[in-house]
């Protein structure tokens, strides 16, 4: 089982190592190849994905990913930024269903800005379509009066785009993914204003004929960001496109404390999948030894599964979280009074132990 590893920027590198040493206790046929992505590599060769990052990310099984940018790559031509990395990756391997849990641990319940009751065993799986919507969209660009040059544009626009096998997919996914858990599905839009968005209900319609046994809810965007305030439990499998699951993904795993405790997993149609903590890479704090690193390591746990077909070693990993957490070992982020603070390195030797 081929894995390749791209830590990445900033904590990038921090919080994989960590996951990378779970992985190796595990004691499985993993083969584990580094390379550089991001700024890291547009550093070392001149582009956020060279074509060995990504010949090596083709040839793997699955891909664990720290995390890319840094503020000091914001003035680089937009196809030089770190963040193309990710977005390269995604296209190049079809990489188009994004699953982001929404988990709250019983341990970390006081940690959310919600009141207890509104979010004690919250389980949401927002289902993000990856590779259309307006981040792929064309035409895109700037205008100007003489040349189209940036200097001077008096005007910049995106499209957004979406084609019918690319929502049935995803909405395939959803369905399936609801008949595992409870059998609902929220299919989130902005078909009041947006024709593409009519179009994206449409068809999750034309696809819910097929699983008669799943609930379907449609919901506009706005509403589904309040509701998952007001009322976050009464969401299950939650399917959008690209720029809302973007937004409204990062919004749900708040409701849990902390961003950094949140998996993901990116899946193309074979169950090659990119894993990958739902946070950032929080150049401010690169280096300090205070990330979070157990969503990587349950990143992990999800490319085991996923992916790697080994069940009972993703469940190993998860229930090693919960004994960690129960232990009231916290990073920074989920720190409160009478829990014991701990570095990353510290919090990955936890986990390493916890698994016995």
């Amino acid at each position: 089982m081929k894995i390749a590893v791209l830590p990445g920027d900033g904590i990038g590198t921090e919080i994989v190592a960590e996951a990378v040493k779970v992985l190796k206790v595990l004691e499985l046929p993993l083969e584990m190849e580094n390379a550089l992505v991001g700024g890291a590599a547009y550093e070392a060769h001149g582009h956020p994905l060279p074509e060995t990052t990504l010949k090596l990310a083709k040839e793997s099984d699955a891909i664990l990913f720290g995390a890319v940018g840094d503020w000091k790559y914001d003035k680089l031509d937009r196809p030089l930024r770190p963040e193309q990395a990710i977005l390269g990756l995604r296209k190049n391997l079809g990489l188009f269903a994004n699953f982001r849990p929404a988990i709250c641990y019983e341990q970390l319940v006081g940690a959310s800005s919600l009141k207890p009751e509104l979010i004690a065993g919250l389980d949401i799986l927002i289902i993000r379509e990856l590779t259309g919507d307006i981040y792929f969209g064309q035409p895109r660009g700037r205008r100007t009066a003489v040349d189209g040059h940036f200097p001077g544009a008096e005007e910049a626009f995106d499209t957004m785009r979406y084609s019918k096998p690319e929502i049935e997919r995803i909405a395939h996914v959803a369905f399936q993914a609801a008949r595992k858990r409870n059998k609902k599905v929220t299919s989130v839009d902005k078909a009041n204003v947006l024709e593409t968005f009519q179009f994206w209900k449409d068809v999750v319609t034309e696809v819910h004929a097929q699983y008669p046994d799943v609930e379907l809810q449609h919901m506009y965007v706005d509403n589904a960001a309040m509701q998952l305030v007001k009322a976050p439990k009464a969401f299950d499998v939650v399917v959008t496109g690209n720029m809302f699951g973007d937004i409204l993904s990062d919004e749900a795993s708040m409701l849990t404390g902390s961003i950094g405790m949140l998996p993901s997993a990116s899946l193309n149609s074979s169950n090659q999948g990119l894993y990958e903590p739902s946070h950032g890479s929080a150049p401010d704090i690169a280096g300090k030894g205070i990330a979070n690193p157990l969503a990587t390591i349950l990143s992990a746990a999800m490319m085991l599964r996923f992916s790697l077909n080994q069940e009972a070693a993703a469940l190993r990993i998860e229930t090693a979280v919960q004994k960690v957490l129960q232990q009231g070992l916290r990073t920074a982020d989920i720190f409160s009074e009478g829990t014991t603070k701990v570095s990353t390195v510290q919090m990955g030797d936890a986990v390493v132990k916890a698994l016995g």
